[in-house]
């Protein structure tokens, strides 16, 4: 497969702009990818899609440094103390870990079906950016915001992990997904935005690890990698600081009539050349 240094940076925007929407970053790229001509089920360009999500980690993993060192403190800390347990800060720790189990379980057990052409295909796309924007309206109504951060339980956490395993379908967005659940939980925005951003560090450097060989075994090249990794990182450090200012103030059903405008576009595009 030959994919060049301009398709890497068209698909490292595109990576690190949705990735954290509620857009769907998955499907975003498949679009992508069909536009550009890459064949969308090409295991390399699956392999590559997964690896430059990299990017978009290291972007979390620097704009939430101090959460993330005091969370693994907290950890340790709860390990060697029966009253460090008892606190906040070791059962958010504990559920983040718990969190990350399910798509970890479930993204490994279906692989093969993940990086098929039956998934990873623009009808499967058009259709859930649709259906799940149904899901993300009735989230917010029904949404207390009630609880903080300080209240989330490890069952609050399991929950938002599960909710994430859906997002495996393209279209439906693992942000979009995790937020609603976490409203649905009674959590307030920002605490099941960050929450989100929580839960996607395993889950996306786990996919982005099992993939590296794949994507450089099958002919995409270090210098692409590189290339769509940084742009990723960089896009991805700006779409962060936007979403979590959005959230404080707005609804993410803010985002519903674009993802049903771009699903009906998708989905009408295909029925014309099915013609």
């Amino acid at each position: 497969m030959s994919l060049g240094i301009v398709d890497a940076v068209v698909l490292g925007v595109v990576e690190g702009l949705t990735e954290f929407l509620p857009v769907s970053s998955t499907g975003h790229l498949t679009i992508a990818e069909g536009l550009l001509g890459l064949e969308v089920d090409d295991p390399a360009v699956t392999a590559f899609t997964a690896v430059i999500q990299m990017g978009a980690i290291v972007a979390v993993l620097l704009y939430f440094a101090k959460d993330i060192v005091r969370l693994v403190a907290d950890f340790v800390g709860g390990l060697a103390s029966a009253q460090k347990r008892s606190e906040p800060g070791f059962r958010l720790a504990v559920g983040v870990i718990v969190g990350s189990l399910p798509i970890g379980i479930v993204g490994f057990a279906l692989r093969d079906l993940i990086k098929s052409g039956a998934l990873r295909s623009l009808v499967t796309v058009g259709i859930a950016l649709i259906a799940w924007s149904a899901v993300m309206v009735v989230a917010e109504r029904r949404a207390t915001q009630a609880r903080g951060e300080q209240d989330v339980t490890v069952r609050d956490t399991l929950l938002i992990g599960l909710a994430q395993c859906i997002a495996l379908v393209p279209g439906v967005s693992r942000s979009g997904a995790t937020i609603s659940t976490g409203l649905l939980l009674g959590l307030d925005r920002v605490t099941a935005t960050r929450l989100s951003f929580f839960l996607s560090v395993p889950a996306l450097t786990a996919a982005g690890l099992l993939e590296l060989g794949e994507a450089l075994g099958e002919g995409v090249g270090l210098v692409p990698v590189l290339v769509g990794s940084v742009v990723s990182f960089v896009v991805a450090l700006a779409s962060i600081a936007f979403l979590l200012k959005f959230v404080a103030g707005h609804t993410i059903a803010a985002f519903v009539p674009y993802r049903v405008a771009l699903g009906v576009v998708v989905l009408a595009v295909l029925g014309v050349q099915a013609l």
